[in-house]
């Protein structure tokens, strides 16, 4: 065999990659229906995608700036969130690399799962796949597991998704310089107490750091209402929150 053959493996990548690319060049321009026309007026500035609410009130800008870079870490709630709120605004956006992210939980949310792909087996290289995403999508969820990118690279695939005007939030594994840092932890239950045995909101606590000015903070409820999970922000003064210790014991 020849010395510029390839390995059934980069042969298997080569292919997928180049299908990805063929999909990219079918999706319609971001912010667009398949028609071509805009849902519907939109509520923020153009240069900025839409966030659950009580998220926008904790960004800097109210919103995730396109072009950007964020590095996640904390409970899959908050990331099909994201992923509601910019394909339920007429975005379209992907996940990569997070088998487990629950799509019935985005759908819940208000998610358009018509605008949303998923490549749950992105094989050794996700962040390749992520970049050819980024060519035609508004919102590109990255999952690296354990994975570290090489600074180098962090710099090419920022510039990259800072050029094409789309989002790159970047979960676990190890990501250099991102614009943003978003950090959230479960902190507690409502309704598995008392013989109700039913889940009816679970709490977020939720920190955004960015790269001037301190950190802001904030608490978030997803309350579960008729087949719908709305975003809600705790007010510290009704805060009937189950530990999920004292709930399990």
């Amino acid at each position: 065999m020849g010395s510029d053959a390839l390995s059934p493996e980069v042969a298997a990548r080569e292919r997928t990659l180049d299908d990805l690319r063929r999909r990219m060049a079918s999706v319609p321009g971001r912010g667009e229906s398949a028609t071509g026309h805009i849902p519907r007026e939109q509520p923020l500035r153009r240069d900025l995608l839409p966030v659950p609410g009580p998220l926008a009130e904790l960004l800097p800008d109210g919103g995730l700036p396109k072009g950007a870079v964020v590095a996640y870490s904390g409970a899959h709630s908050m990331l099909s969130g994201l992923l509601a709120a910019v394909t339920g605004d007429g975005g379209h956006a992907a996940v990569v690399g997070l088998p487990r992210l629950g799509l019935l939980a985005a759908a819940e949310m208000g998610a358009q799962l018509s605008r949303l792909a998923v490549i749950a087996d992105p094989g050794p290289d996700p962040a390749e796949v992520a970049a050819v995403l980024l060519d035609g999508l508004d919102l590109v969820v990255l999952g690296l597991g354990d994975l570290a990118v090489p600074p180098a690279r962090c710099r090419v695939l920022a510039a990259r998704a800072r050029n094409r005007g789309a989002t790159l939030v970047v979960a676990g594994g190890t990501w250099t310089n991102p614009s943003l840092r978003l950090d959230t932890r479960v902190t507690g239950y409502r309704g598995l107490g008392a013989g109700r045995g039913r889940l009816r909101s679970v709490c977020l606590d939720v920190r955004v750091s960015a790269k001037a000015g301190p950190p802001r903070h904030g608490r978030i409820d997803l309350c579960a209402q008729a087949g719908r999970t709305e975003w809600l922000a705790r007010e510290a003064e009704t805060r009937e929150v189950v530990d999920l210790r004292e709930a399990v014991s």
